[in-house]
């Protein structure tokens, strides 16, 4: 009988030894995959949906351009940093396994560029100093006094489709006696386009009517009428 227990004493001595170093090994396991988790870099970045701000802007406003640790800053973090650029409607940003970071961007569209001030209007109203040079922006080259009127123009110039926008060169404010919203559209194919800002939107059937020019350069009339006045 003495013998027996003995054994049995020995067993459970034996299968407690074999389960503490098992847990021992998990927890050490554990202990070095959190270490390796929290000391490891950004490997990849993935940025989705920008056209105004390039890859470097983003990361910059983001502070990631140096890929720090990934848990050394927050997805709530970045996107707050990044919601400073005035360019910015929504982001979203997803780390994912493997230390990467997605971040997808919604912009504000630009409208065009003022050059009495030298600030770029965005859709969202916003006046943003120009520091970049944009293409296929159009540029307002003269001054507006009328505050009401120039923010119609901001208002309206959201209604022209983005292809028509891109084949604005230059917009300039020419009033008359009768129409103190009128503007003058000179177009990057040669061409110019009288409009008014209620009927700005007729700006966007352009494609359509330069057809019917027949290779002619001159005025389009589209704040009175719609008539083509061919250059001489």
């Amino acid at each position: 009988m003495t013998t027996v227990k003995v054994k049995k004493r020995k067993l459970k001595i034996k299968t407690i030894i074999i389960f503490l170093v098992i847990i021992v090994l998990i927890v050490y396991s554990c202990f070095l995959l959190f270490n390796s988790v929290i000391n490891s870099n950004i490997k990849n970045i993935y940025i989705i949906g920008n056209d105004i701000l390039s890859d470097d802007d983003i990361m910059e406003l983001a502070k990631i351009q140096n890929y720090p640790k990934i848990l050394s800053i927050s997805s709530n973090e970045m996107e707050r940093r990044i919601k400073t650029s005035p360019f910015i409607k929504k982001v979203d940003v997803k780390k994912r396994i493997g230390n990467q970071v997605y971040i997808y961007i919604d912009e504000y569209k630009p409208l065009f560029y003022n050059k009495t001030n030298n600030k770029l209007i965005i859709e969202n109203n916003n006046e943003v100093l120009l520091e970049n040079i944009f293409n296929n922006i159009p540029t307002l080259i003269n001054s507006v006094e009328d505050k009401k009127v120039y923010e119609k123009l901001i208002d309206k110039f959201i209604k022209i489709d983005d292809n028509i926008k891109e084949k604005i060169s230059e917009i300039k404010y020419e009033p008359n006696d009768v129409d103190n919203e009128r503007f003058l559209f000179s177009m990057n194919d040669g061409n110019y386009a009288y409009i008014t800002l209620s009927k700005i939107e007729e700006i966007n059937y352009y494609m359509d009517i330069l057809p019917t020019l027949e290779n002619k350069k001159g005025i389009l009339y589209l704040d009175s009428g719609k008539y083509f006045e061919i250059f001489q």
